[in-house]
């Protein structure tokens, strides 16, 4: 890990573009009277993390350190309370997958949608 500028650095392997290192708290969607339209997904592919595999792409995320904490504190509770022992970077391809996934099936009315419209 290196730190520049006050920001900690996570290299993430894995060719998917980078969602929050944090899963998104569900939000209820806006009532309407009428339904919204049927989304058609653009990728025709189910979504699935790559899991515990050799890796041939790589990004590079910048974290807050507080972000980088909540990460860690995610890693080691994830081993302590459920016996999952993974790194950092598997928590951040699950977390693209499922947001990912969301975004699939709920195009404009995500929660990815919504948090990136309102600036978070």
């Amino acid at each position: 890990m290196t730190t520049s500028s006050g920001a900690s650095t996570v290299e993430v392997i894995g060719g998917t573009p980078a969602a929050a290192a944090r899963p998104a708290t569900p939000r209820p969607a806006p009532s309407r009277s009428t339904p919204p339209a049927e989304v058609t997904p653009i990728r025709a592919s189910p979504r699935t993390p790559s899991g515990r595999q050799r890796h041939d792409e790589k990004i590079t995320v910048y974290l807050s350190s507080g972000e980088l904490l909540e990460l860690e504190r995610t890693r080691l509770d994830l081993r302590a309370r459920h016996g999952i022992g993974i790194d950092r970077g598997r928590i951040v391809r699950e977390a693209i997958a499922i947001a990912l996934a969301e975004y699939d099936a709920n195009g404009e009315h995500s929660v990815l949608v919504r948090r990136l419209a309102s600036g978070q």
